[in-house]
């Protein structure tokens, strides 16, 4: 699930939210109670874990 950021057009709070892609947005802010959430445009981080994945796996070469 992805995290989103939030910022209130009203308190300036900011705050992250772990929602799923079918989750409807935030409008209400937890700090001044007003519906001014608005979803910030930020850059995605992700991790790739497990086995299979390595910098050797596509360099040219024997195995």
């Amino acid at each position: 699930m992805p995290i989103y950021e939030y910022a209130c057009g009203s308190c300036q709070h900011r705050l992250e939210k772990l929602q799923k892609f079918s989750d409807a947005p935030l409008t209400q802010c937890p700090a001044c109670g007003q519906p001014a959430l608005t979803k910030l445009i930020s850059a995605s981080g992700f991790q790739l874990k497990g086995t299979g994945w390595y910098a050797t796996d596509f360099k040219p070469g024997g195995k």
